[in-house]
């Protein structure tokens, strides 16, 4: 499938930030939306102290007061109208209550019709103004509803107008919107995350995206304590993600494999599953490079992935989109066990930072075969063992990577030197105060055979 096809494909994915959407209906935000809505505005009030104009007056409660056909009509009339009203009701008008519901019936209006947002755009390319300006202002209003409101009109103005966002622009919205996923205790982090989903169907913002450290974000929060739903839409951000193959490495150096095989495991909703199947597809498929899709299969061997699928299969699902994919990747995850080397083995363990005590790192063959493999790519495989003995806080990882640094020393000849040029020595010999017996026993024997001239004598 070519680029253009997949960026149509995704842009006519089913919108799932509409009022017809049951969870979108049960979000914080929609739940407000549908009080705001119930307010009744003194629209006379605002135009006897000349906050607004007779025509920015006539037009609204015209427009209040049409549905269907009548509004459709209304607006067909008066494009040029309606988009200065709305702009200049949020331009002068200050007060909270207004602003969100002035935000809310503007954001029904664009979601009954799509091809509304144009009529936003053409007032804003006829004044010579920039349509994004007066909605930017307000992400920085101190009320969640003002400023989540907006942003849900901002990605829509985004993804369906036929200019695209740019530059500094779509940087301050797509960083808005990063910052609002990592804010703790974000009440609206639902309606965040589906504007997110909306943004990332279109190739040109999931690139500015990733290039802002987006995949980082992303895995961090998948990896901490959150609920389903939040799951679901972030795994579906890294779907969309796939389409783009450049950012498929970005996603294996986030270890986002290990990050979803652990969700899929505990997984008890099917929309869940089906998204994190989808993602785990889309990484053996969609890159080109072959050691890239032989190393995403190793890792998901390694993230327990193909005993998940074992246990899948016995599922009875009305989605054949899953039973598809179960089948495709059961397949190519067996295939990829056939030709599995303990080094392929080994060097999937370590870049997914996951060390347990597998047969490879007791087997005096390995290390004998393969000490000196350690050292390529500018010695990547011992940095990250390094790395793991100085940031982790797990106990079986330190104690592993402890006994590997000691295994590489004696079994390569220059092993002492590159360990301490790496800081390795220095991190194991802080482990000799650790408090589990075991770090301290692993480390203990790493710093003995860093100190002997001659382990095997």
């Amino acid at each position: 499938m070519t680029d253009s096809k997949i960026n149509s494909m995704l842009m006519k994915l089913p919108d799932e930030t509409g009022k017809g959407d049951v969870m979108a209906a049960t979000s914080v935000l929609q739940q407000k939306a549908n009080e705001i809505r119930n307010n009744s505005i003194n629209w006379q009030s605002y135009l006897q102290s000349q906050m607004i104009g007779d025509d920015d007056y006539r037009f609204i409660t015209e427009f209040l007061s049409s549905d269907g056909s009548k509004r459709d009509t209304l607006l067909e009339e008066q494009r040029g109208q309606c988009a200065k009203t709305f702009l200049s009701l949020l331009e002068h008008i200050s007060k909270d209550q207004t602003v969100q519901y002035i935000l809310t019936i503007m954001d029904d209006m664009l979601q009954e019709d799509m091809n509304r947002v144009e009529i936003i755009r053409e007032y804003a390319k006829k004044k010579r103004e920039n349509v994004w300006s007066p909605f930017l202002n307000l992400l920085n209003r101190p009320d969640g509803f003002i400023q989540n409101m907006t942003s849900r009109i901002i990605a829509k103005l985004a993804c369906w107008s036929r200019d695209p966002m740019e530059g500094s622009d779509l940087t301050f919205y797509l960083t808005w919107l990063k910052d609002q996923l990592q804010m703790p205790g974000n009440e609206y982090v639902q309606t965040t995350a589906r504007c997110l989903q909306m943004m990332l169907r279109d190739e040109k913002y999931r690139l500015v995206f990733a290039g802002m450290g987006g995949v980082s974000v992303l895995a961090n929060i998948l990896s901490g304590r959150i609920n389903f739903q939040i799951q679901y839409q972030l795994s579906f951000c890294l779907w969309v993600m796939t389409f783009s193959t450049q950012l498929v490495e970005q996603m294996n150096k986030h270890k986002i494999i290990p990050i979803l095989g652990d969700i899929l495991n505990d997984s008890v909703k099917d929309k869940v599953t089906r998204i994190i199947l989808a993602v785990f597809r889309n990484m053996i498929e969609k890159p080109e490079d072959a050691a890239m899709i032989k190393e995403n299969c190793v890792a998901m061997v390694q993230a327990k992935v193909l005993k998940q699928l074992s246990i899948l299969q016995q599922h009875k699902f009305d989605d054949e989109d899953i039973m598809a994919d179960i089948e495709f990747l059961t397949e190519k995850l067996q295939a990829s066990i056939q030709d599995l080397s303990s080094f392929d083995e080994y060097s999937t363990e370590v870049k997914a930072g996951r060390l347990e005590w597998s047969p490879v790192h007791k087997s005096e063959r390995f290390w004998r075969e393969n000490a000196p493999r350690l050292t390529e790519k500018n010695y990547e495989l011992l940095k990250m063992l390094v790395h793991l003995l100085e940031t982790s806080r797990d106990t079986l990882v330190l104690a592993v990577a402890s006994y590997d640094i000691g295994e590489f020393v004696r079994h390569y000849p220059r092993g002492k030197s590159i360990i301490e040029q790496l800081g390795g020595k220095q991190m194991v010999m802080q482990l000799l105060a650790h408090e589990d017996s075991n770090v301290r026993y692993e480390a203990l024997l790493a710093v003995q055979k860093l100190m002997v001239h001659n382990w095997f004598v």
